[in-house]
């Protein structure tokens, strides 16, 4: 078992001081956490979509 087993598998993001960034930080950042939104929800799609197939089929 290594170390990294027993960690939470739900990470918090750390949350950036915004008040030292500059204003193109801050707009970069918005778009790091938009990328990482977009990537989520796909992955969310692709789980629904496989839990719809499966339930889809053991319903018959």
């Amino acid at each position: 078992m290594e170390p990294d087993d027993l960690e939470p598998r739900t990470k918090r993001i750390e949350k950036r001081n915004l008040d030292v960034l500059a204003v193109r930080e801050i707009e970069a950042y918005i778009a790091e956490l938009e990328e990482e939104i977009a990537r989520a929800r796909a992955a969310i799609k692709g789980k629904s979509s496989h839990k719809n197939a499966a339930e889809a089929f053991f319903k018959r």
